[in-house]
């Protein structure tokens, strides 16, 4: 199962995301090193574990108030091994293809901020990207963020989705288990391929084991890392 740390940027720094109240968002404060710059955030990030992806909110482009373009290009820049998962508030196909100019990873369609699910029904035809696409079902309690066919409707899906329970993140509060058992088994409905990867709530190194044992593929994580209920010895002993 893929580990994945989280980094959320706002104003040109790493927030501490909770419960998704973005207004409520302050800077970060971490045990892994002081500050909340995004670089120094990362660095100690891959010093505690050599993480494969990092996946990156740009959380002013997804609410419209500018973005964090310079300081996403300068850690792909930085870290050419490092695959970045990129979340920058997709709406419709033309700002696909911006981002996707870009070339700075793999492009996160959030359900949040999509106008509707055109630019799914044709990800295969007008091939916007080199690399395919993951999509973001964004969840607030038990409200759906998004076009309503796209909770429900499977084939509509890229083979990789990730479940963002964002009144758990940051909560302490666990996965939202019973959600990404349904999602799996729709997953599992129409393809083989189809991975879920869970976002939100992971609280320790159990959470893992029984997401990893429910067929999750990889789980986001963020608040864990930084105040160490997630340590060093966890992450080894469970790539193991």
């Amino acid at each position: 199962m893929l580990l994945i740390p989280v980094i959320d940027l706002m104003q040109g720094q790493v927030v501490h995301a909770r419960r998704g109240e973005r207004d409520n968002y302050r800077p970060i404060v971490s045990s892994l090193c002081s500050g909340s710059d995004a670089m120094e955030i990362v660095a100690a990030l891959l010093a505690l574990h050599p993480f494969s992806i990092l996946y990156i909110a740009d959380l002013d482009a997804i609410q419209n108030n500018g973005e964090n373009a310079n300081i996403i290009k300068e850690l792909h820049n930085s870290y050419a091994g490092l695959t970045l998962w990129l979340d920058g508030g997709i709406s419709d196909a033309a700002s696909y293809a911006i981002l996707a100019a870009q070339n700075l990873g793999r492009i996160v369609i959030g359900s949040e901020t999509l106008r509707d699910t055109v630019l799914l029904q044709t990800r295969d035809e007008n091939k916007l990207a080199k690399n395919a696409p993951v999509l973001s079902l964004d969840f607030h309690g038990e409200h759906f963020r998004g076009e309503p066919a796209l909770q429900n409707e499977p084939n509509l899906w890229p083979d990789d989705v990730i479940a963002m329970t964002l009144a758990r993140v940051g909560a302490d509060s666990g996965p939202d288990f019973g959600r990404l058992a349904q999602l799996l088994a729709l997953a599992q409905q129409t393809s083989p391929r189809k991975k879920i990867y869970a976002a939100g709530g992971v609280r320790h190194v159990a959470d893992l084991r029984r997401l990893r044992d429910m067929g999750v593929s990889g789980a986001l994580i963020a608040s864990a890392l930084h105040d160490g209920r997630i340590t060093r010895d966890d992450l080894i002993n469970f790539a193991a």
